[in-house]
């Protein structure tokens, strides 16, 4: 077992040569160790996919979106999320400054991190209301919300006026878009700033899973928020990782055309990194 304070142990111990996935370009693997984290992955996910299809001017597109919109509210409904985002861009500016006084610190890239933070604390501190309620009390988005939970509910048939909505202008629809998601920008923009932070806050390691196999324990005065598994893009193997504050692993799997995947028996060589902003 790989341990924190010594993360070249497995590699150290093998008797026969790593099959080394570090030298292609990379595809990134991502597992948050606590709930707040999965819930910021799984926003920040359907932020992306809101915005990736907002902009195209094909109304299968904007349907996509509007899929992806009502994800975010049911997502954003905890009336928990406010205050857990706060909480978090304090915490990051706590620790910001607990950096500062570290010999060797980039001041200004230091001062430019907590002005964004601060800027996005005050977002979060300025909605009069919870996060997502615009969207989440429209009519005509709670319309096509229930039809949309029936397997083709969202046809044109059985929503006119949604059929109606997607043969306007481009432009039109996207207004309207940006008019649901006035109150859920503060918290996109929160999530991706923190998760950002969490990504680059610790430097990538080459480590080796013996046997398909990676465990680690992890140091309980500096819990990580999320691990980062690094894998060639277009392989043959993806990781199947769990954990949570005390510990993780990693089972890679073969991805096979036909068939259950298996665990592969070889040695894998891979880029981990513990992020614990």
């Amino acid at each position: 077992m790989g341990r924190s304070g010594d993360p070249r142990r497995v590699g150290s111990v093998l008797k026969r040569p790593a099959r080394d996935l570090t030298v292609a370009p990379q595809t990134v693997f991502e597992h948050p160790l606590n709930e707040r984290v999965r819930t910021f992955l799984r926003l920040e996910h359907l932020f992306e996919k809101v915005d990736y299809f907002m902009l195209q001017y094909d109304s299968w597109a904007t349907r996509v979106a509007v899929e992806a919109l009502l994800d975010v509210t049911a997502v954003t409904a905890r009336s928990d999320l406010k205050t857990d985002i706060a909480k978090e861009l304090e915490r990051n500016l706590t620790a910001l400054n607990r950096v500062a006084r570290q010999p060797g610190v980039d001041q200004v890239a230091l001062e430019r991190v907590s002005r964004d933070l601060e800027r996005a604390l005050d977002g979060i501190a300025a909605l009069t209301s919870p996060i997502g309620q615009t969207a989440r009390e429209d009519d005509f988005l709670k319309s096509v919300g229930q039809r949309s939970s029936i397997p083709g509910g969202a046809c044109s048939f059985d929503l006119p006026l949604y059929h109606h909505w997607l043969v306007q202008s481009p432009e039109r629809r996207q207004s309207r878009l940006d008019y649901w998601l006035q109150d859920l920008r503060p918290a996109d923009t929160a999530i991706r700033l923190m998760l950002s932070l969490a990504r680059s806050s610790a430097t990538p390691r080459e480590v080796t899973a013996a046997g398909g196999f990676f465990q680690e324990a992890l140091d309980l005065q500096a819990p990580a928020q999320m691990v980062r598994v690094a894998l060639p893009g277009g392989g043959g193997l993806y990781p199947e990782i769990s954990g949570h504050k005390n510990r993780f692993s990693i089972r890679f799997m073969n991805l096979e055309s036909r068939g259950k995947p298996t665990q592969t028996p070889e040695h894998i060589a891979f880029r981990l990194t513990c992020c614990i902003f």
